[in-house]
């Protein structure tokens, strides 16, 4: 054994010094910021450990039941893929908006105003059921879209910056929400035995609903797999496409940009709007899903999936396909709260779980900025 060792350690040793330095660097680059991960989650899990405990709670049956919420009893990792779709639509959005240049955080208005046109469509359109539920979830992808063109106008027509129209217009979106339901010639449910103050809307009909799948006892909207199959056509869009390529290109250096003919007016309005396209497309498939309030619109529907979607294209680091697991852990993050009451545990504890992991999954991007920072200052000093 002692032999097989040394044979091994010799195998390594030759293999690093055969190795191109660039290749070295490249392998510990990797392996520090897999490091990295580990210690950072490790180090969430254990002061959510602490903190639970403080309250005088068990970490065990917390982590116990979130993971059968989420993951483990029959049927509930399904209706996690039901919370992550829409997480991951918002996510994909917001990775156009910021890939280029652009500040959009006015995803939960956009949602909201989403669902609410894909309800009207839905409930006041006396036709066929595909065509309607089709005509539904493109009005809420055009609703959401519009609603983002309004902050990219107001940003390349009157300066205005669109960090601050785009968080403004979620206020407008809930106001204007909060009227339709109030209205029965908007949204505001016709039937007898609901009263005005309750202020929900139609049922969505049988026949325009998305249809949901059914796997090993888990069942989940087809949603889900189109959400996955845009992460990967956007991945390889901004990759291997010439306007993919452009777009980065502004958001990485407009006055490059500009220069070689890309113009900001274009490409910006265009990944506004699409940003908040698809946000509204994540509200139009909540509402016809049935995996947020089944199948009825009310004011406070959007769930704060707005505000977590952006979170996940945080975390993801505005990579496409990383935006998959990350918005499947942040939906097992919300399946998993529901089981913690059998635990004796306040549900906001899952809160502040997702807070230090959030944290955990952004510790490491921001050590190896400061890291190559570090690097060029270094270069930039021994050239002067």
């Amino acid at each position: 054994m002692n032999q097989s060792l040394r044979n091994s350690s010799d195998w390594f040793a030759g293999f690093l010094k055969d190795t191109p330095s660039f290749l070295k660097h490249t392998l510990y680059d990797k392996w520090l910021v897999t490091g990295l991960y580990v210690v950072s989650i490790f180090s969430a899990l254990a002061v959510s450990a602490l903190l639970i405990w403080a309250t005088d709670g068990s970490w065990r049956s917390v982590f116990s039941a979130m993971l059968d919420g989420s993951l483990s009893n029959p049927g509930r990792w399904g209706a996690t893929i039901g919370e992550s779709t829409p997480l991951l639509l918002v996510a994909l959005g917001t990775i156009i908006s910021v890939r280029a240049g652009l500040i959009n955080i006015g995803q939960e208005g956009q949602l909201l105003i989403g669902a609410a046109v894909t309800t009207f469509i839905a409930v006041r359109i006396d036709h066929p059921g595909p065509l309607i539920l089709t005509l539904a979830l493109l009005g809420g992808l055009l609703a959401g879209a519009l609603w983002a063109w309004i902050a990219a106008g107001l940003k390349y027509w009157r300066r205005v910056p669109e960090v601050l129209t785009t968080l403004l217009l979620v206020t407008v979106a809930a106001q204007l929400v909060g009227y339709s339901l109030k209205t029965t010639t908007l949204l505001l449910d016709r039937s007898p035995d609901h009263a005005n103050r309750n202020q929900v809307s139609d049922k969505i009909p049988a026949n325009i609903r998305i249809p949901r799948l059914t796997i090993f006892g888990n069942e989940f909207p087809l949603s889900a797999l189109v959400a996955m199959a845009l992460a990967v056509v956007l991945a390889i869009w901004l990759v291997r496409t010439a306007t993919g390529f452009r777009l980065r290109m502004l958001g990485m250096n407009q006055k490059v940009a500009h220069r070689v003919g890309v113009s900001a007016v274009k490409y910006g309005m265009a990944a506004m709007a699409v940003s908040g396209g698809l946000a509204g497309l994540a509200g139009a498939m909540m509402i016809t899903g049935g995996d947020f309030g089944s199948y009825t619109f009310t004011a406070g529907f959007s769930s704060f999936i707005g505000w977590e979607g952006l979170l996940v294209a945080l975390v993801a680091r505005n990579h496409p396909l990383a935006a998959i697991p990350m918005a499947f852990i942040f939906g097992s993050l919300r399946t998993g709260s529901g089981f913690l009451a059998a635990t004796g545990v306040e549900r906001e504890i899952s809160n502040v779980v997702q807070a230090l992991i959030v944290l955990a999954l952004l510790l490491p991007p921001a050590v190896l900025y400061a890291r190559e920072r570090r690097k060029l200052l270094a270069t930039v000093k021994a050239r002067t």
